[in-house]
């Protein structure tokens, strides 16, 4: 931020503060929920969300096959 921003001899516009406080406070909430589920939590949840996204994927390219004789 010093090189940047000349932090702290000068301040960003609030607007740009806020920002910061805000990206800050996220990135710390999203540290603190990381420690506290366990690995093998996190593995599973991982492994759900690509079973999902396979199975969305393989639907894409079903076609129908209306070549059925009558």
């Amino acid at each position: 931020m010093t090189a940047h921003a000349k932090f702290p001899a000068s301040r960003l516009p609030p607007r740009a503060e806020l920002l910061l406080i805000i990206t800050a406070a996220a990135a710390f909430d999203e540290a603190n929920v990381n420690a506290r589920t366990p690995v093998h939590l996190r593995q599973v949840g991982k492994d759900a969300a690509l079973r999902a996204h396979a199975l969305r994927r393989s639907m894409v390219h079903y076609r129908c096959d209306n070549s059925a004789k009558v």
